[in-house]
């Protein structure tokens, strides 16, 4: 069983940044990929970033990339989402996944945890 605690949530205005933090208890922590997913009010979750084991490999959605940056701390059991230049619509639920590849499909069937609120007001 993995635990995942996400935090760093808020409200900020377009254009900030925020970074949240995602600390998986778990003694296999390299044995696994973490991924980030959102979920708007009233919409389906959608994937948002993806880092490998080792944290060299990086993928993103179209509406993230160039904006948000997946990165992982091994010793700390510890992945982060450095989001810049925030849009109202990157408002929602963020959460932290993690699976046994970056593919969206091994991340969502994987372990998650209860996500932050990240609210982007216009």
């Amino acid at each position: 069983q993995v635990y995942l605690a996400e935090s760093g949530g808020g409200l900020v205005q377009a254009g900030d940044s925020l970074r949240l933090t995602c600390t998986a208890s778990t003694r296999r922590f390299t044995s696994f990929a973490l991924g980030w997913f959102r979920q708007a009010p009233g919409q389906e979750r959608e994937f948002v970033a993806a880092i490998n084991w080792s944290g060299d490999t990086t993928t993103y959605s179209d509406s993230t990339k160039g904006r948000f940056t997946a990165s992982r701390d091994n010793a700390k059991n510890t992945v982060y989402l450095q989001m810049n230049n925030l849009k109202p619509e990157d408002t929602g639920v963020y959460y932290c996944a993690a699976g046994h590849s970056t593919a969206v499909r091994a991340l969502s069937g994987g372990y998650w945890g209860q996500g932050t609120q990240v609210t982007v007001s216009s």
